[in-house]
C-alpha cells in the first residue's frame, strides 16, 4: 500500500476536470492545474474562466507600463474563489522569480510581482496564463471530492493550459482520457 505522501503527491501537475454533475457555481465546467498537493492539502488554478478584465486593464489598475500590446489584450482568467484578489501566473519553465513554484517540468507558477513588471517589459515567460485567485482543497478535501466523482484528472498538457482557447479547454482536457463530457450523464454513481 502507497504511503500517505506517495498517494496524495501524485495529483500535481494533473489537470482537475469538472464531472458535468459539479453543483459548485465556482467550478462548474472548469478545468484546474493542481500546482501543489501533499498531506497538508492542495493548491490549484482554474484555467478556463475567463474574467471581464485584460491584463492591460490590470496593469493600468497597478500602474504597470508595458509595450507589449497583444499581451495588454489578452485576457485574464478567474483562478479560483481563494485569494480572488491575488494574481498567479502560470507560465512556461525556464526563469524563476520571487514568488516561482515549479509545478513541472514545462509549467511553473509565480505569484509575485516581478513577473509582471517582466512580462509588461516583453521579458516575461514564453507562455503565460494571468489568473486572479486559487483554488484550495484542506488535507483530505480533494480526494474525498474524487471519490464522490466530482473530477475527473489527467496528466497537465502544456498545450491545453497555455494555448487551448478557454471555451474549449474543459472538453478537450477530457478528450485526454478518451472522454466527451458533452455525452457523459449529469448524474454520478459508484459501480
Amino acid at each position: 500500500m502507497p504511503s500517505k505522501q506517495s498517494a496524495s503527491s501524485n495529483l500535481r501537475n494533473h489537470l482537475l476536470i469538472a464531472m458535468p454533475a459539479m453543483e459548485d457555481p465556482n467550478f462548474a465546467q472548469t478545468v484546474t492545474l493542481i500546482c501543489e498537493h501533499n498531506e497538508e492539502g492542495s493548491f490549484g488554478v482554474t484555467i478556463n474562466r475567463p474574467v471581464n478584465l485584460t491584463i492591460g486593464q490590470l496593469f493600468s489598475q497597478l500602474q504597470i507600463d508595458s509595450i507589449d500590446q497583444a499581451c495588454l489584450d489578452s485576457t485574464a482568467v478567474g483562478g479560483g474563489p481563494v485569494h480572488a484578489g491575488q494574481g498567479f501566473v502560470l507560465h512556461s519553465t525556464g526563469r524563476t522569480w520571487e514568488g516561482t513554484l515549479k509545478v513541472s517540468d514545462l509549467v511553473s507558477v509565480t505569484s509575485s510581482r516581478d513577473i509582471l513588471d517582466d512580462i509588461a517589459s516583453g521579458d516575461g515567460p514564453d507562455k503565460f496564463l494571468l489568473a486572479l485567485g486559487c483554488a484550495s482543497w484542506e488535507a483530505g478535501q480533494l480526494e474525498e471530492e474524487l471519490l464522490q466523482n466530482e473530477w475527473l484528472t489527467c496528466p497537465a498538457d502544456s498545450k491545453i493550459i497555455f494555448d487551448t482557447p478557454h471555451d474549449e479547454c474543459w472538453q478537450s482536457a477530457a478528450q485526454t482520457l478518451g472522454i466527451d463530457v458533452y455525452l457523459m450523464s449529469d448524474t454520478a454513481g459508484h459501480a
